[in-house]
């Protein structure tokens, strides 16, 4: 059922993992999605994850699909993309804030000490402050509409020790920043909250698996589409304003609505 028809979103970070999955979700509830990344099909090899593969598969699901390349370092990209987005459509409904660089090599099993302090930029550089940005450049149309949703996706690092020290502040930051983005966006009535995906079968998780530095039940695993049904539940809710300024896990959100993982299904 395509309970979004006729709105409009952006996905940060939508070539692989859980951004995929969100722009798939929000595709298949009929929505119009914008969504960003760096890996473009004109400098990869066919079959590698691209925006131009991501937006294939959310037209499959039923949605309308509008990759953007950028960088999400730099802000006049990003900026050009809100504008196009105003331009185009005239309104802003759901911005998914997902974007994320992981260091290379990955920032685990080592002390924060022994991490190059690059891993600090990585995590909280894209993984935090472009979250920011998109959300300055992309609030003003839902703040002039009166309505709007603002999801920034988070995990349980924010709460709890995860991976590294550099992670887990960039994920407590992600969680605060949704509180008081709801604080101040209450009045025009748009919601702001932060959204924790459990294990989830990315191709990075897999990968973690394969090498035998991460075990995964893949029956208690979520699907990366999983994130993009509830987000979409969100959406639809008449009453979001009243969840604004959560911290929520998406099982929470799912069990809420009775959204269904596709792959338990």
């Amino acid at each position: 059922m395509q309970t979004l028809k006729g709105k409009v979103a952006v996905v940060t970070g939508a070539s692989k993992g859980i951004g995929k999955g969100v722009a798939e979700g929000l595709g298949e509830a009929g929505c119009t999605v914008y969504l960003t990344g760096r890996s473009t099909s004109s400098d990869s090899p066919p079959g590698l994850l691209t925006v131009e593969a991501t937006a294939a598969s959310v037209e499959a699901y039923g949605g309308t699909a509008i990759p953007v390349v950028l960088d999400h370092n730099n802000d006049e990209e990003v900026r050009a993309l809100f504008e196009r987005v105003e331009k185009e459509q005239g309104r802003l409904d759901i911005l998914v804030n997902n974007v994320y660089q992981i260091p290379s090599p990955p920032a685990m099993d080592k002390g924060f000490w022994e991490h190059p302090i690059s891993v600090w930029d990585d995590q909280c550089g894209v993984g935090l402050r472009g979250y920011y940005v998109a959300s300055v450049l992309g609030a003003p149309m839902m703040v002039r509409q009166g309505s709007g949703l603002i999801v920034n996706i988070s995990s349980r690092g924010g709460r709890e020790y995860v991976f590294s020290a550099s992670y887990g502040v960039g994920k407590a930051g992600v969680d605060r920043m949704a509180q008081d983005f709801a604080v101040e966006l209450k009045e025009y009535g748009v919601t702001a909250v932060s959204l924790s995906p459990a294990k989830v079968k990315t191709e990075f998780i897999l990968d973690m698996v394969e090498q035998g530095k991460m075990q995964l039940n893949a029956d208690a695993a979520q699907s990366v589409r999983f994130s993009g049904r509830t987000i979409a539940a969100l959406a639809n809710d008449p009453n979001v304003l009243e969840k604004t300024g959560g911290i929520y896990t998406v099982i929470e959100v799912a069990n809420a609505y009775g959204v269904i993982d596709p792959d338990k299904e």
